[in-house]
């Protein structure tokens, strides 16, 4: 498709991903509209207001018409998921359905990405996992992931909507105020012994915010978009005790921690992602786990 100038629409601009995305795309001179749940005063001309209790995006490509459409929008927490499975469920699976309905009806040109998670994996059994292994989800929120793909699926075998899912892992970055690093630096704040779930040997693979933004870039102009998957990542196992080392190491005083054993629920063990297709797509890295990291305890020492 021609690159040099496209209409993009970003579901969940405001969200973590979502905004950096926005901020990607609109750095390489793309038209960016946003869309969320929140109001927008300064982009009120390229935003559409979504109601929460009721999400309906048919006005978004009735009034518009885009080249490609980025859901980045979505619950992302496992034990919300547990804790409130109909919530996510709604978020992350009948969410997706309406966004293509309305893409059907009113925009069906449109190329749609859809951010989906490693948690579709589960604990797979061989390690790197690729995208032809099992799904095989232990949370609510992998489970409806795995049917937002399939979702995807649908829309593209049916109604030849140009759909791909991506398979996100362990995303990280500035903006991001929850999961392993952000709750490292409040458990840091608060003083005293450190307590963390798990062993410490389980592993992620982490992918930075801004090459996570490059991966979706790289997806928009050269994927099939013939409801296939894919995964995002770095290709890289990295133990969570050699996170947290990395991470508290940054600190002026290293604070003690101790793993509990405990592991928590919905949670996989270990992950390792092969890349090979977003490396055909023309993925590098830009930023290591070292540099990231460092990058992200410098934002968070700012938002205290």
């Amino acid at each position: 498709m021609n690159t040099n100038s496209r209409k993009i629409i970003i579901i969940g601009s405001k969200g973590f991903v979502g905004s950096h995305v926005s901020l990607h795309f609109e750095g390489m001179g793309h038209s960016v509209w946003g869309a969320d749940v929140v109001i927008d005063y300064e982009k009120s001309n390229r935003y559409f207001l979504i109601d929460a209790s009721n999400s309906d995006y048919r006005e978004i490509f009735e009034m518009q018409k885009f080249d490609v459409c980025i859901n980045c929008s979505g619950a992302a927490s496992v034990p919300d998921s547990i804790i409130h499975p109909l919530r996510d469920f709604n978020l992350n699976t009948v969410n997706v359905f309406k966004l293509l309905d309305a893409i059907r009806i009113y925009c069906p040109q449109c190329r749609f990405i859809n951010l989906s998670s490693a948690a579709v994996y589960g604990n797979p059994n061989q390690l790197p996992v690729t995208e032809i292994l099992p799904t095989l989800p232990v949370s609510p929120y992998g489970v409806h992931k795995v049917l937002s793909e399939k979702i995807c699926s649908e829309f593209h075998q049916f109604f030849k909507i140009h759909t791909c899912s991506l398979r996100i892992f362990s995303a990280y970055g500035e903006g991001l105020k929850k999961q392993l690093f952000w709750d490292l630096y409040q458990k840091k704040l608060k003083g005293g012994a450190i307590h963390l779930y798990g062993s410490g040997a389980e592993s992620r693979d982490f992918i930075h915010v801004v090459d996570l933004a490059f991966a979706i870039q790289l997806v928009s102009e050269n994927a099939s978009f013939a409801g296939e998957v894919i995964n995002v990542a770095n290709g890289e196992e990295v133990t969570i005790r050699e996170c947290v080392e990395n991470f508290y190491g940054l600190f002026p005083v290293k604070p003690e921690y101790f793993f509990t054993g405990q592991e928590r629920e919905g949670d996989p063990v270990n992950w390792k992602a092969d890349i090979s297709v977003l490396l055909g797509l023309g993925y590098k890295k830009k930023i290591t786990l070292k540099d990231g990291l460092a990058r992200y305890y410098e934002w968070c020492t700012k938002q205290t």
